[in-house]
């Protein structure tokens, strides 16, 4: 019986049209921004998780407009007549709609998975955890939504609820992160942990995933709030309404001093298993991560071109190419920054751009000379670098390529003529001495000292 109700709820409610709403929206703003998941599991996961502030205010005002039902055909005292309980009457179209609002989530995570399939090298299970904790995220806020359309029944509820919806999953962590940080967007005190029970997620590297006791809190924290929803919902009592609060309560009180500090940095660890290195060795050896493994094709070739410029200039030149395996400055807040020096026969790369069809863009051809200004660089942690030393980078890998040093548009004139001085100045020299200057500025480099490349700008032609 209960199964033939469900389907009439689904049938003829408007828990399918108010599904339809997040569905749609969903799918539109996951396949207009490919680029940001494609080939990439772990970014879906998070990619969902953030349109959660789309589909959470739809949810609260499609659940407010269906908990109205009653009250807007006037059969509120007919129903309470009747000596049936009032849950049994209210679990069938609570349960039309979470069948809706979580149907149509998994459908546009499996949509949008149609584009990471074909190109991801690298399935961390981690991912689905992530992404299957906005499911009570939307029932919770259907069934919150229920409760107050059936506790306020007038025109405005459900637009105010959106809004409020908006705001609590949209707006309020960027607020409380921009609280926790300074004009310069460092950090100077760590976010709440109450803010990771926002269901919502932004900002995660490529190399990171969130910590699994995270979403299983998450998961905690949201179940009980439906469960206080849906005993919202059919309470009829004062007594009932207070015991129905109970649930949320308990699972914030037990969820929050378990969750970490800092949002969502607080919650993100290095995945392990990401940060592997996949070669090709046919030729100089060339790596990406695990994560970025479908780009190793795209890249290879430019590397190895990269390799053969620095050889045939460079004595003791690099041999190997790899991919940084660092986490991003935004990603990496509260995380270790040891440096990693790496040997001075390799360089490392940062990745190129993804495009939406989750290959490497390498169309405006920035990728080989960003390679031969790695070959100026070490990890040298958080030492300061001086302001000159990027103009000397950009000589010497002018000198790599053979060509003249390309001004950048916020170049100070000062600095666009300095730049070109010192390279007119180097490559007036005799080829024997330009090498052994340019070893010896490698060599500091590589030691972490930059007085071997600002010794370049101080040539004058």
């Amino acid at each position: 019986m209960t199964g033939r109700i469900l389907r009439i709820e689904l049938r003829r409610s408007a828990a399918l049209s108010i599904g339809l709403l997040p569905l749609v929206t969903g799918a539109v703003l996951l396949l207009t921004s490919t680029q940001f998941f494609v080939g990439r599991w772990m970014q879906l996961a998070i990619f969902s998780r953030s349109m959660l502030m789309v589909a959470v205010p739809f949810a609260l005002a499609g659940g407010a407009w269906l908990g109205q039902r009653d009250a807007r055909y006037r059969v509120n005292e007919l129903f309470a007549s009747t000596v049936r309980p009032r849950w049994q009457r209210v679990v069938p179209a609570a349960s039309a709609l979470a069948v809706a609002v979580a149907t149509a989530y998994v459908l546009v995570f499996l949509i949008a998975a149609g584009w990471v399939v074909p190109t991801a090298g690298y399935f961390p299970a981690s991912a689905i955890v992530v992404a299957a904790v906005g499911i009570p995220a939307l029932v919770a806020a259907g069934w919150l939504g229920m409760a107050a359309g059936r506790a306020v029944p007038r025109v405005v509820t459900a637009p105010i609820l959106a809004v409020v919806g908006f705001v609590l999953v949209g707006l309020v962590p960027d607020l409380v992160t921009m609280a926790h940080t300074d004009a310069s967007f460092t950090r100077v005190r760590p976010e709440p942990s109450a803010l990771l029970l926002v269901p919502t997620f932004n900002g995660l590297d490529d190399f990171q995933t969130i910590a699994t006791r995270v979403s299983l809190l998450q998961t905690l924290w949201l179940v009980s709030l439906a469960a206080t929803g849906l005993l919202l919902l059919g309470a009829v009592r004062r007594r009932a309404i207070a015991f129905a609060v109970l649930p949320a309560v308990l699972g914030g009180a037990v969820a929050v001093p378990l969750l970490p500090v800092g949002g969502t940095r607080g919650a993100a660890v290095v995945d392990p298993v990401a940060i592997e290195l996949v070669c090709d060795d046919d030729g100089p050896q060339v790596c990406v991560t695990r994560a970025h493994a479908v780009l190793l094709p795209d890249v290879v070739g430019t590397a190895r071109q990269a390799l053969g410029m620095m050889a045939a200039k460079l004595p003791n030149a690099p041999v190997r190419a790899v991919q940084s395996r660092q986490i991003a400055y935004w990603g990496g807040v509260g995380v270790s920054t040891t440096p990693t020096r790496h040997a001075d026969d390799t360089i490392v790369f940062d990745a190129p751009e993804i495009d939406p069809a989750g290959r490497a863009d390498l169309s405006d051809g920035y990728f080989l000379p960003s390679l031969l200004e790695a070959a100026w660089r070490q990890d040298c942690g958080d030492q300061a670098e001086p302001d000159e030393e990027f103009l000397a980078r950009t000589v010497a890998t002018a000198w790599l390529s053979g060509q003249p040093p390309t001004p950048q548009r916020w170049w100070e004139p000062a600095d666009i003529e300095r730049v070109q001085s010192a390279y007119q100045a180097l490559v007036s020299l005799p080829q024997a001495e330009q090498r052994d200057r340019m070893a010896a500025a490698r060599t500091a480099a590589m030691d972490c000292r930059s007085d071997g490349l600002l010794a370049i700008l101080a040539e004058k032609p």
